[in-house]
């Protein structure tokens, strides 16, 4: 029988973590980290009381991701770019047992239960919902939510991959990709599009800052950050107030580029060329 998983202690914030000193803790802290599935993982609950977006940074965010800039509610996915500090303090921290440098956002599902104001206030919650093994090696799923008083709104699950390699004798294979979603609009993207949005969601990776900066982590140039990839593809779908998204990303959007955003009903993908598939994902009621 397993051992019953320790109860998560829940830790309130009286604001938001910077996320550059955690980048560094992390990255500095990644050469001695060894990757296991089976490895303890923080069972920390972090909490943001009282958390009201900035209308600066949610302008610039919604522009950069083609939304629309005067909207009076949030984007889909802006509550993750919220939490994302959240999430790096914990992987940050001494117990996340993968590394972060190398670690890879390979897919998140968002629930937005109704609409989410942009200029309300809310709590938002962050923690870690365990380890899995992974035929590339492990992957850690981290759970973000949002509320409004005691009512849940929005809520996302993400999962990052540390590879490595792995002993796992069962090899896992994607579904059988449907018939290719019909080409709606191509889309060039410019060299300064990673540091353009990293300006407006924090995320300042140095994979998608400057190629010299990518080269040293093996891209030959910078590279889109992935929830950007999702946002642009989610302002040109549309979705209802709510709403459930699944995506996942498949494949790095190199920059400068161009890519090709295609749907059908609620499917919705990013192609680039020969045909490789950046990003897939899909759209539904909650």
């Amino acid at each position: 029988m397993a051992p019953t998983p320790p109860e998560r202690a829940e830790s309130v914030l009286t604001r938001s973590p910077s996320l550059a000193p955690l980048l560094a803790r992390g990255a500095a802290l990644s050469p001695f980290r060894r990757p296991d599935p089976a490895a303890a993982h923080p069972r920390t609950r972090l909490v943001l009381p009282g958390l009201r977006p900035d209308p600066a940074r949610l302008a610039a965010y919604a522009t950069v991701c083609g939304f629309f800039a005067a909207a009076d509610t949030l984007p889909l996915t802006y509550p993750h770019v919220l939490g994302f500090p959240l999430a790096m303090r914990l992987m940050s921290a001494r117990d996340f047992p993968l590394p972060l440098l190398g670690l890879v956002h390979t897919s998140i599902s968002v629930t937005r239960h109704r609409a989410t104001p942009s200029a309300a206030f809310y709590d938002l919650a962050v923690h870690v919902d365990g380890l899995a093994p992974h035929r590339r090696g492990t992957e850690a799923a981290v759970v973000t939510e949002l509320r409004s008083g005691d009512e849940l709104v929005w809520e996302s699950r993400s999962t990052y991959l540390a590879r490595h390699r792995t002993t796992h004798a069962k090899e896992q294979t994607r579904p059988e990709e449907g018939p290719e979603l019909p080409a709606v609009e191509e889309w060039q993207l410019p060299g300064d599009l990673g540091r353009r949005y990293g300006a407006a969601s924090g995320d300042r990776n140095p994979i998608h800052l400057h190629p010299l900066t990518a080269r040293l982590f093996g891209f030959p140039r910078a590279i889109a950050h992935g929830m950007w990839t999702v946002a642009r593809c989610l302002a040109a779908h549309g979705v209802p107030d709510a709403a459930e998204v699944r995506a996942e990303f498949r494949a790095p959007v190199l920059l400068p580029g161009t890519v090709t955003y295609a749907a059908d009903g609620g499917r919705f993908a990013l192609r680039g060329g020969r045909g490789r598939i950046h990003l897939t994902g899909e759209t539904g009621p909650p």
